[in-house]
C-alpha cells in the first residue's frame, strides 16, 4: 500500500494545531486548486469521532466525490479518517500531533490503494503517489500559516449539531465513485474487460 509520511513544525499551541486540521472550513481553503468542498454529512465547523464528510473536489480535470468517516480521535494528540467510498480502492490517513520546542510537530500518515489490481499500482507508482504528497505539502503549508497567524480564529468559532455515521468501512470493499486511476486507465483496459466477458459468457451458454 503506497504511504505518504510527512512532518511539519508549526509554531503554534497543540490545541489549535489540532482544531485547526479537523475544520471543514479551514480544510476548504488549504486545498488550493482541487477546490475541494464539503458537500454531504459535516458540512461545517469542527469534526470529531464517527463524524462523516463528502468532500467534491476536482482533480486531473475530474470532478469527483470522496466521503470520509473519522474513526480514531484523541485530542489533542491524534485523529484519523478513512475513506467510506470515493476515488481510492482504500483510503487511510492519520494525523498525529506532538510538542515541540517552537510549537507543534504535525504528522501525516496517508496511505492509500487504487482499483485495478496491477494497473492501478502501476498508476500508483508512476505518478499518483507523488501528486497526493504534493497536494498534502500544500495543504500543510497553508495550514501551517493559519494556525502561525490570527487568520486562523475564523475557522475555530464554528459550531455544528453532530451527525450520526451510517456508511461502510474503508476496508468493507472499493468506493463507489470512478477513481482517478481508474479513469486513466479504463480506456486501455475497457476493450480487453469486454473480450473477456463475451468469451465467458460464450463458453457459459455453449450447448
Amino acid at each position: 500500500m503506497p504511504t505518504t509520511e510527512l512532518s511539519t513544525v508549526i509554531g503554534a499551541p497543540r490545541e489549535r494545531v489540532f482544531d485547526l486540521a479537523r475544520s471543514i472550513d479551514a480544510h476548504e481553503h488549504t486545498t488550493g486548486g482541487a477546490k475541494e468542498r464539503a458537500v454531504a454529512g459535516v458540512t461545517r465547523g469542527l469534526i470529531g469521532m464517527g463524524d462523516e464528510v463528502t468532500w467534491e473536489a476536482r482533480h486531473f480535470g475530474v470532478r469527483q466525490r470522496l466521503s470520509v468517516r473519522v474513526t480514531a480521535f484523541d485530542r489533542p494528540k491524534h485523529f484519523q479518517d478513512i475513506m467510506i467510498s470515493g476515488a481510492f480502492n482504500c483510503m487511510i490517513h492519520d494525523h498525529q500531533f506532538a510538542e515541540h520546542p517552537t510549537g507543534t510537530l504535525m504528522r501525516d500518515r496517508f496511505q492509500f490503494t487504487s482499483p485495478l489490481g496491477l494497473l492501478g499500482r502501476m498508476v500508483d507508482w508512476l505518478f499518483l503517489e507523488g501528486y497526493m504528497r504534493r497536494f498534502l505539502v500544500g495543504r500543510n503549508e497553508v495550514l501551517k500559516r493559519l494556525a502561525e497567524s490570527p487568520e486562523g480564529d475564523n475557522y475555530l468559532a464554528q459550531s455544528r449539531p453532530s451527525i450520526e455515521p451510517h456508511s461502510a468501512p474503508c476496508m468493507a470493499g472499493p468506493g463507489e465513485s470512478l477513481s482517478i486511476s481508474s479513469r486513466l486507465i479504463s480506456r486501455a483496459s475497457n476493450k480487453q474487460t469486454i473480450n473477456h466477458m463475451n468469451k465467458t459468457q460464450s463458453h457459459e451458454y455453449e450447448p
